[in-house]
């Protein structure tokens, strides 16, 4: 089952309540919250408030949004068991990360292994507490093309650590229906926006429907269960929001 949801981060100027209320108000199911601005890693005591905002609306936490950059977060100040308390308290099913920090066409294969390592050991260290952990497709990373991200998947081998997927910027649809088809197996939740050809060119998500009609055939193939975050909206407005809820609403039960 695929459900309709939010990433908190779409909007860091409001606060948990404003958001909570926004995503009941376009009838979404779930929010994604962000470690930087709504829930930091650390404070238990703003997780459980969010928690507690999120299950009373009858929505459900998708996941946590860390920033934590597997093979270069600790070496910078960032405390994975700070991100975990985190994502325990808030009753997240994963945690996002990003893998590394350095794009993989010019990495070392010395870095590569650095972030391979890390994601095997906070990996673990999430099942422990039965939450995932899932690379984020993004640029400058591990996950920045199909061939490195599948091949990361392969080199971790770990049955904790899964990804989610979105199109890469700029690339063409067939492109990206091709990466996403290799990491179904390990598929977790979806960000879902219309920017072309940069992230920074937003456009209404009902203009991106021939694209993702590529998308969703795949997704819906994927075991499990999972989430269709909207990432992002034209002007950040939250108008905006609710009409592209309404399109990613109207994706998802066309062929429920």
């Amino acid at each position: 089952m695929i459900q309709p949801g939010l990433v908190s981060i779409t909007f860091r100027k409001l606060t948990p309540a404003e958001i909570v209320a926004l995503v009941k108000k376009a009838g979404l199911a779930g929010i994604e919250w962000g470690g930087d601005v709504h829930a930091p890693a650390g404070d238990i005591a703003r997780a459980r408030e969010v928690r507690e905002l999120t299950e009373q609306a009858g929505l459900r936490v998708a996941a946590y949004g860390s920033y934590y950059r597997a093979g270069a977060g600790e070496g910078s100040g960032a405390d994975f068991s700070r991100v975990l308390e985190s994502a325990v308290e808030l009753g997240a099913p994963t945690i996002r990360v990003w893998p590394g920090n350095v794009a993989s066409r010019a990495i070392s294969e010395e870095r590569r292994w650095a972030v391979v390592e890390d994601l095997r050991r906070i990996s673990a260290l999430a099942a422990a507490h039965g939450i995932t952990v899932s690379t984020e497709f993004h640029a400058d990373t591990l996950t920045d093309t199909n061939e490195s991200a599948a091949r990361l998947l392969l080199e971790v081998d770990h049955p904790n650590c899964r990804t989610y997927w979105q199109p890469h910027n700029g690339a063409a649809t067939p492109a990206c229906a091709e990466g996403l088809a290799a990491i179904l197996p390990c598929l977790t939740n979806v960000h879902v926006f219309h920017w072309w050809p940069t992230s920074a060119e937003r456009h209404p998500l009902a203009d991106g429907a021939e694209r993702w009609a590529a998308f969703w055939p795949h997704i819906r193939r994927a075991p499990g269960d999972r989430f269709a975050l909207l990432e992002f909206v034209q002007g950040d407005s939250p108008e905006t929001f609710l009409r592209d809820a309404a399109t990613l609403k109207d994706w998802l039960a066309a062929d429920a």
